[in-house]
């Protein structure tokens, strides 16, 4: 019996959410588990647990002691405070064992609300649905790097209608039916299914468009010469970089091959597919095997052309090139490739165990875009990234690989391939 968390404010959706908990219902051998998340307390037999239960078990003695200072907290207050108690529940029930999906209906405050809980209580691979005044517009922030889906609600979560009605059916259905296959899998995992998943040697490897040729060549050589490695490619668009480093911190990938460190460069430059400051720093602490390479450090990513921040277009030395019509790439410059290496080496070199750590440089070009005659073609800027590297891992014991090919290189990437696999002792190759 599927067991589903039903999270929303009920002294101000009450009908709604009493409406999408009825068509949960409906669905044979489901459960329900509603909270209420609202300001004020609400009296229903259907409610599981509301603000008065959640203070009472998870507060902290700086946490309002009664349910009537809620009505004087902020609202940004409110929602941070139910968030956390919120959170702590549902990480309880989920280490238990006791729900297999969550689903949280509202508008904004609610899915603010709603987003963190789901992303901080429960792992990738668990079922979260997110109904939401809000799902058609920017979901970045409520999603983040985890498998959030999101359903917009179309009109607003005030009143039930046809247009609405509809909407709650589809989601009921849609996180039951997610639901029931997390339950099916759960299952199989700890039957006969588990030791063949524990065998799996799972390596995750970033990629860029203009990086592609590169990781596929090493995915099909690491799956083909290993047949017990299952690789997982992340698209490092920002949020792909941060969903590898949670999974990394998670226990759930052993190895990483960073290919495609592009992220850095955006972090620095103010672009647009940011991973945040603390990328490159989850395979580091966890001490598993990591190999990097500078793929996409030649560029900086912006929406359309007229997007790209005005000093930079009025820079006749920097180097634009349009993408498509909603990407515009940056060129890096001198500087800037100086002061991502110095980064990289920070990153590196901070506590991590430097035998499983190497950094492979393609001299031949970083991406598609600046191998030799390419738009991002700039020996300057590659030689500053390439020698500040050099320069910041004397010494730390981690490898350094120089290689005269490009990023896309069939070779290079198998050679980064077997690198690995020797980082995992399943090769006995000892090309250097």
């Amino acid at each position: 019996m599927p067991t589903i968390i039903l999270i929303g404010t009920c002294d101000t959706k009450l009908a709604e959410i009493l409406y999408l908990r009825s068509q949960l219902l409906l669905h044979p051998d489901t459960s329900v588990i509603l909270i209420d998340v609202g300001r004020q307390s609400v009296s229903h037999s259907a409610i599981t647990l509301g603000p008065a239960d959640l203070l009472s078990r998870y507060a902290t003695p700086s946490d309002p002691s009664s349910t009537k200072y809620l009505q004087s907290l902020p609202r940004n207050q409110l929602v941070e405070l139910m968030t956390r108690l919120c959170t702590r529940h549902i990480e309880s029930l989920f280490g238990q064992g006791e729900i297999q999906g969550i689903i949280s209906l509202g508008g904004s405050n609610a899915t603010s609300l709603a987003a963190p809980v789901m992303r901080n209580a429960l792992p990738i691979g668990f079922p979260k649905l997110m109904v939401s005044t809000v799902a058609s517009g920017d979901t970045g922030p409520y999603v983040g790097e985890t498998d959030i889906t999101m359903m917009y609600s179309v009109v607003d979560v005030a009143g039930l209608n046809g247009v609405l009605r509809g909407v709650l059916e589809n989601a009921a259905g849609a996180v039951v039916g997610m639901a029931n296959a997390y339950q099916k899998r759960t299952a199989e995992r700890e039957g006969r299914g588990r030791e063949e998943r524990e065998k799996k040697v799972r390596v995750g490897i970033t990629m860029f468009g203009v990086t592609t040729p590169g990781v596929d060549a090493i995915r099909q050589y690491l799956e083909e010469k290993y047949p017990v490695i299952e690789t997982l490619v992340f698209h490092a668009t920002g949020h792909g970089g941060k969903a590898m480093e949670r999974l990394v911190r998670a226990g759930e990938l052993d190895a990483v091959i960073d290919l495609t460190t592009t992220e850095l460069a955006d972090e620095l430059v103010g672009g647009v597919m940011s991973a945040g400051p603390d990328r490159m720093r989850a395979a580091v602490e966890k001490g598993i095997p990591y190999v990097v390479s500078l793929g996409a450090l030649d560029m900086v990513n912006f929406g359309p052309k007229g997007t790209v921040p005005e000093k930079f277009r009025k820079d006749n030395t920097r180097k634009l090139y349009e993408h498509n019509p909603t990407v515009t790439l940056l060129r890096t410059s001198v500087e800037e490739c100086k002061e991502i290496g110095r980064r990289m080496c920070e990153k590196l070199v901070e506590g991590g165990d430097a035998s499983n750590i190497q950094v492979w440089i393609p001299r031949g070009g970083l991406s598609m875009l600046s191998v030799s005659g390419a738009p991002f073609e700039d020996r300057d800027a590659d030689e500053a990234l390439f020698g500040t590297v050099r320069e910041g891992l004397n010494g730390s014991g981690i490898l350094i690989k120089d290689d005269k090919s490009d990023i896309n290189d069939k070779g290079f990437a198998h050679d980064v391939a077997e690198a690995m696999a020797r980082l995992l002792g399943l090769s006995s190759d000892s090309r250097s």
